[in-house]
C-alpha cells in the first residue's frame, strides 16, 4: 500500500470500526496533549504499553484541499472512536491533530501541518509516551540549520553566548518527590533553591526562566519543551535525595553521558520514574539525540559548579558532605539539547542532611555558589569564543 494512500484510510475506516468489537490483547490511548512554542509545536501521546514507531511524511494534494501531513502508525493500540473530531492546534506550525482507527489492530496518529521545516520523534518509558516536535517559522519563512535562533543549531555550543538560564525544580503538584524526615519535602524545597537561585543569577545578569514557580505538576517532557522555548543556554535542575540507609548523605552533581556508573543507577530510577532494570535501556536513545557535545559541556559545568560550592559550604558549615559528580541517563537532562546539570542537594532520609537543608544561610549559600560557578562557565566560554588563551 502507497504511504498515499494509507493516510486516507484512517478516515475512510473509522465510521466501519465503529461497529466492530475490540480485538482481544491491545493497548490503549491514555491522553493526547501538546504545547506551542515560538519555534515548534510538541505532541505528546501516552499509551498503556510501549510501541516502535516511525515517522512519515506526506506532502500537500492542493487539489483535494490536504495540507502536508506527519504521521505515525501504533501497532496494536486501539482508540475507537475517541478522538474522532481531533485536536485543534491552530497555531501556525500544526492545523491539528487527529487520532483515530487505522486498522483493527493499530492506530493511526496524523498531524495536519501549516508549515514545516523538520521533526524529531521520541519514545519516552514510565508512562509510555510517543513524543513528536515539529520545527518550523510560524511566520512562514523558511529555517535554515546555520539560523542561530533555531533549536537544534544551538548545539554548536562553542558559538553560543551564555545568556538565559532555565532553573527546574523537580517534582510539583501531584508528584512530592522524596517525603523525609519531619514531613520535609522535596518538591517544596526544590522550589525554595530554585527561587534563591533566579535572584543570584538575576544580579549577575542573566536572564532566568523556572519551569515552575508555584506548586504545579509539570510531565518531563513538558519541562524540557519550556527550557528549549524560552532558548535557555543552560539548564539547571534541582533535587533532594533519599536512601533507605539514613547513613548515606551529601551533595552530588550530575550531568549526561553516554555511560554511567552502575551506583547511580538508583537515583536515576527515582527520578526518572522507572524500575532499576529499566534504566539502562535508556541509554539506547540517548545515541538517537546525537548529545556528545553537549555532554562534554554539560561536564565542565557540573564541575565549575561544584568546585564553587564545595568549598565555600565547607568553610560555613563543616560538617557538609561532598559526593562529587557524576554522570546519569536522567530523563530532563538528555531531553535538553543545552549544557545541562541536576543538583541533588542533600539527603532529605539523613538527619544532618535535613537540618542543613531547613538552615536558611546554607540555601543561600547554595544558591550564591550555584550562580557562581554558572557565571564562571559563562565568563569562560566567552573568552574562548573570543579567542582569549588560544
Amino acid at each position: 500500500m502507497s504511504h498515499r494512500c494509507g493516510a486516507f484510510l484512517l478516515m475512510a475506516l473509522l465510521p466501519l470500526l465503529s461497529a466492530v468489537e475490540r480485538p482481544a490483547g491491545l493497548g490503549d490511548v491514555v491522553d493526547v496533549r501538546f504545547w506551542s512554542y515560538p519555534d515548534y509545536t510538541r505532541v505528546v501521546v501516552e499509551l498503556d504499553r510501549s510501541v516502535e514507531v516511525e515517522v512519515r511524511r506526506l506532502p500537500a494534494d492542493v487539489k483535494a484541499e490536504r495540507p502536508e501531513r506527519l504521521y505515525v502508525d501504533l501497532p496494536r493500540i486501539w482508540v475507537g472512536r475517541r478522538y474522532a473530531d481531533g485536536v485543534e492546534v491552530g497555531d501556525g506550525l500544526l492545523r491539528d491533530v487527529r487520532l483515530g482507527q487505522n486498522t483493527l489492530q493499530s492506530s493511526r496518529l496524523v498531524l495536519d501541518l501549516e508549515q514545516y521545516d523538520r521533526h524529531r520523534l521520541l519514545t519516552l518509558r514510565s508512562p509510555d509516551r510517543v513524543v513528536l516536535d515539529v520545527y518550523g517559522r510560524r511566520d512562514g519563512r523558511d529555517s535554515h540549520p546555520g539560523d542561530a535562533s533555531e533549536p537544534l543549531s544551538r548545539l554548536s555550543m562553542p558559538l553560543r553566548s551564555i545568556r538565559t538560564v532555565v532553573v527546574d525544580p523537580g517534582h510539583g503538584g501531584r508528584d512530592p518527590g522524596a517525603i523525609g524526615l519531619g514531613g520535609i519535602r522535596e518538591k517544596d524545597l526544590n522550589l525554595e533553591i530554585a527561587r534563591l537561585l533566579r535572584k543570584r543569577l538575576e544580579q549577575r545578569g542573566f536572564q532566568v526562566m523556572l519551569t515552575r514557580d508555584d506548586d504545579r505538576t509539570l510531565d518531563l517532557e513538558e519541562r524540557t519543551a519550556v527550557a528549549e522555548s524560552a532558548n535557555g543556554d543552560l539548564f539547571i535542575s534541582i533535587h533532594a535525595n533519599a536512601s533507605p540507609r539514613r547513613s548515606t548523605r551529601g551533595l552530588e552533581i550530575y550531568y549526561l553521558d553516554e555511560s554511567h556508573e552502575r551506583h547511580s543507577l538508583g537515583v536515576a530510577a527515582r527520578e526518572n520514574g522507572v524500575p532499576a532494570s529499566e534504566v539502562d535501556s535508556l541509554q539506547r536513545t540517548l545515541a538517537r539525540l546525537r548529545v556528545s557535545e553537549a555532554s562534554v559541556h554539560s561536564g565542565q559545568l557540573a564541575q565549575l559548579v561544584h568546585d564553587e560550592v564545595v568549598p565555600s559550604l565547607r568553610r560555613n558549615h563543616r560538617d557538609f558532605q561532598d559526593l562529587g559528580v557524576k554522570k546519569g541517563p536522567f530523563y530532563v537532562l538528555f531531553m535538553s539539547s543545552m549544557p545541562s546539570i541536576l543538583v541533588e542537594a542533600g539527603f532529605l532520609t539523613n538527619r544532618a542532611d535535613v537540618k542543613l537543608l531547613r538552615d536558611d544561610a546554607f540555601l543561600e549559600g547554595l544558591a550564591e555558589q550555584i550562580a557562581s560557578g554558572l557565571e564562571r562557565y559563562r565568563d569562560r566560554e566567552s573568552h574562548l569564543a573570543s579567542g582569549v588563551g588560544g
